[in-house]
């Protein structure tokens, strides 16, 4: 029976509380993991055959009769008043069919600001100045170079600090610097908190613009048909972009279709309406066609969002014996002209045990592409600060990293008071440093009561390290070690870079190697609105019908195994629905780690309900109590302890003529009495270079709480994917602005670097692997987002490890390696001025 109930929701950092129509749940307790065959199980995709063999269709993809192209004309200037747009020439061409710009466009209003899709003011390079529409690409693409427009260059800022001064050039009226807009938290008192510490540290932090470069770019083809109109979207929520479309036009929902079969990528960038849908939406209501707007790469990385460049500082104080007692971040993000911070101070808030803590998040507007969502915004930002100085800490304090950390655990959220659904951090602290072999590869020189180093002795580890680094580590597949040797860890491993001092004149180029480690925190728990079908049909198969998206992550597979895994059916009879507005029930974004853990209890709930139909319909064929039935592979239901009297589901089907069973599941509340979160710790090794600058990162291990890993093939992808992502951004990753020009001078993959296979280190991926058990009825959280919160940090904290140089700002590349190993007096030979061997880092391995 449908009942309305208010339920904490968290998405991407913030949370808040709301009203959800939930239905009561027919599935049970999920049975322990021995007794199950496809949930926890690898499970190759079931839409592999269609990627590789090429059949998927993606947006690029749609191609529908009358198709019309259109193509962005976008402003060269970061910012400039059109004195004049003459379309004379375009127009004359054949085939162009239309043009529009503010003069002629429909004021449909666009952002809090008071924009429209199409403005007489134009705020960064690549905005959109007008858009053309002709019979084929290359006609519209002439018509865009043929466009006369008459620009009047305006005073403009580019850069975040820059941009927060007083006499910086306004990006909007309301002011650059967005106090009116800032997030602000605070618990305790910091200041009498710092008062009280025996030891602070602090630094200031600053992280680059991050680019998403989805291999499928942004795109739409939309098709106005009357009283109808069916958009085409490369889209993370078909329902978002249909209820945003039908209100800026004024339609009723039931009259916009949005369909998205498969999607190459988007981490973020695609969580909603964007204005090329919008202007093909126009042009397709006007000429009577299908229209297609397709991003090119330049494109892409000018008007498709990106992740903010921030500047941070952040101030720590600990007592002696490490337990933290002020946390105070203030943190800026560069959001262009419009987007969200994002929660930068969600993990100051939320991962430490600190009774006070103060944080404040502005927004700051600068003449260049809008921000937007980029797989966990903030977090990644707000984590890199945090751990870094967490290990700067450690080492003022003489404790191992991961120690410090334990000596500030907590089983409770600091920010509500609730304890967690779950929590396997402590579990993945010590199987990350056992799989990376932590202790050994730790150990460092102490300092004295000054914070000079001692000289190194051959001392272990302190006990701390070694009670963190307890546990087994999972089964790895075969991981090939640094020197060929052992399994990571091992003996080989742990001996296998030999001190400076070993070292002789004749040897090869040092090179400096550290460890490093980082923690992660996030929300994942997913939660309702979130519905589902299921169906049986007569010939013994099921359908899973809903309207969720399956972004590349795997989400058809992971349903097919949790509805296979609840009716006893082979996982190759049973077909998934997703990807249209107007083909299942509801189905919430893609995004902040959701899909899993909101679909897969509400599919699970739809399938229990069609299991429960079937034997109770069996029971009448069957003449028996439906209390004393079972459903068992291949599909079959049976009477408990007499098997040889059954009847599978084909059978049944037969004789309930063409009568298909349907099943119907939600997503039930999330719990009152608890918080839900994921954790995770990564550990990464590298080895700097000190002639080239160069980092190389060896080896990268992951250990994530996501409860109940469902499908541990594509949960690993994911791992995988956000630790190169994370990678990319430590390192490599880093949009240029010209500050004169306000121009991007590297909007394409051959200037934006973003990590190849020759960049990729091992990886090395686990999971606690531990049910949630208070979330949901799978025991599920999320898995998108945590993988690439800790990797940044985790690199960081191993060069301060390698050098003893902390780092303030990413990426590491290799100008500014040079540029710090200089300023902190170590030569091309990675040897201190003065003749010292070893780098102040840690034990001098080369």
């Amino acid at each position: 029976m449908p009942r309305l109930v208010k339920t904490r929701f968290e998405f991407e950092g913030r949370v808040q509380e709301r009203f959800v129509v939930v239905e009561d749940d027919p599935a049970g307790p999920l049975p322990g993991d021995a007794s199950l065959r496809y949930v926890g199980r690898p499970q190759t995709r079931i839409d592999a055959w269609e990627k590789v063999t090429g059949r998927a269709r993606y947006t690029h993809d749609v191609r529908l009769p009358g198709l019309v192209e259109a193509v962005v004309v976008r402003s060269p200037y970061p910012h400039a008043r059109i004195r004049a747009i003459r379309t004379e020439r375009a127009l004359a061409i054949p085939g162009v069919l239309a043009v529009l710009t503010h003069e002629n466009c429909p004021p449909i209003p666009w952002g809090r600001e008071g924009d429209h899709v199409l403005n007489p003011v134009v705020r960064y390079h690549g905005d959109e100045v007008a858009v053309v529409a002709a019979r084929d690409l290359a006609t519209a693409r002439a018509a865009a170079a043929a466009l006369e427009v008459d620009y009047e260059p305006l005073p403009f800022v580019v850069d975040l600090e820059e941009a927060m001064k007083p006499d910086a050039p306004q990006v909007r009226p309301q002011g650059n610097v967005r106090w009116d807009r800032a997030t602000r938290y605070s618990r305790g008192d910091v200041e009498a908190g710092l008062r009280q510490a025996a030891v602070v540290v602090e630094g200031t932090f600053r992280t680059p613009v991050q680019l998403h470069n989805c291999l499928e770019t942004h795109g739409s083809v939309v098709d106005w048909q009357h009283d109808k109109v069916t958009i085409y979207d490369s889209t993370q929520h078909i329902f978002g972009v249909r209820d945003r479309f039908a209100q800026l036009f004024g339609l009723p929902v039931h009259r916009v279709r949005v369909v998205k079969e498969h999607m190459g990528g988007g981490f973020g960038s695609k969580n909603g309406l964007h204005k090329y849908t919008v202007l093909a939406g126009i042009l397709s209501r006007q000429l009577g066609r299908p229209v297609r707007c397709i991003l090119d790469r330049e494109e892409e990385n000018l008007a498709a969002g990106n992740r903010h460049s921030t500047l941070q500082h952040l101030k720590l104080g600990a007592l002696a014996d490490g337990r933290l007692v002020a946390i105070d971040l203030e943190a800026y993000a560069a959001v262009g002209v419009m987007g969200s911070p994002g929660a930068i101070g969600g993990p100051a808030r939320q991962l430490y045990a600190c009774p006070n803590v103060r944080t404040v998040e502005v927004p700051v507007h600068t003449n260049t592409g809008p921000a937007s969502a980029f797989r966990a915004p903030g977090y990644v930002e707000g984590t890199v600060a945090l751990e870094v100085l967490m290990d700067e800490l450690a080492r003022r304090l003489n404790l191992d990293p991961i120690e410090l950390r334990l000596r500030n655990y907590t089983e409770v959220d600091p920010t509500s008071g609730r304890p967690y659904s779950s929590k396997g951090l402590r579990k993945a602290y010590a199987m990350g440093a056992a799989m990376a072999g932590w202790e050994a590869k730790r150990r460092r020189p102490p300092l004295d009561a000054a914070g000079a180093e001692v000289p190194h002795s051959d001392e272990p580890a302190p006990a701390a390290a070694t009670g963190a680094a307890r546990g087994t580590a999972p089964e790895r597949g075969d991981v090939t070690p640094p020197d060929g040797g052992a399994a990571a860890g091992g003996p080989a491993d742990a001996g296998a870079v030999a001190p400076a001092s070993a070292v002789g004149p004749g040897s090869p180029r040092r090179k400096l190697r550290g460890i490093g480690m980082a923690s992660q925190i996030w929300g994942g728990a997913g939660g309702p609105p979130a519905q589902a079908e299921v169906r049986v049909h007569p010939d013994g198969t099921a359908t899973v019908v809903t309207a969720s998206q399956d972004i590349g992550t795997g989400t058809r597979t992971v349903l097919a195994q949790i509805a296979a895994e609840e009716l006893a059916l082979p996982i190759d009879r049973v077909r998934v629905l997703v990807g249209d507005t107007d083909g299942g029930p509801y189905a919430p974004i893609s995004a902040g780690s959701m899909t899993v853990p909101s679909m897969g209890p509400a599919v699970r709930s739809a399938a229990a309900d069609a299991a429960r139909q079937v034997v109770e319909l069996a029971a009448g064929f069957l003449e028996a109590d439906p209390r004393d039935l079972e459903l068992v592979p291949p599909g079959r239901v049976q009477v408990k302890g007499a098997p040889d009297r059954g009847v599978t589901l084909a059978e049944l089907g037969k004789t309930l003529g063409q009568y298909v069973i349907t099943g119907r599941g939600s997503r039930g509340p999330n719990p009152e009495d608890y918080a839900i979160h994921t954790f995770g710790a990564q550990f990464a090794e590298i080895e700097v270079d000190p002639a080239t600058g160069e980092v190389r990162v060896l080896d990268l291990w992951a250990v994530h709480d996501i409860g109940r890993v469902v499908n541990p093939l594509t949960a690993a992808a994911q791992m995988e994917g956000g630790m190169i992502q994370g990678l990319g951004f430590a390192l490599l990753e880093e949009r240029v602005v010209d500050p004169v020009s306000g121009r991007v001078l590297n909007a394409n993959l051959e200037n934006y670097r973003v990590p190849t296979v020759a960049d990729v280190p091992r990886l090395h991926v686990a999971f606690t692997g531990d049910p949630d058990p208070h979330g949901n009825n799978l025991g599920v959280k999320g898995a998108g987002e945590p993988p690439i919160i800790p990797t940044a940090a985790a690199i960081a904290n191993a060069f301060y490890h390698a050098t003893g140089i902390p780092v303030r700002e990413l990426p590491l590349t290799r100008a500014r390696v040079l540029a710090l190993l200089r300023q902190h007096g170590i030569g091309p030979d990675g040897r201190r001025r003065g003749g010292s061997t070893a780098v102040a880092g840690g034990e001098g391995r080369w």
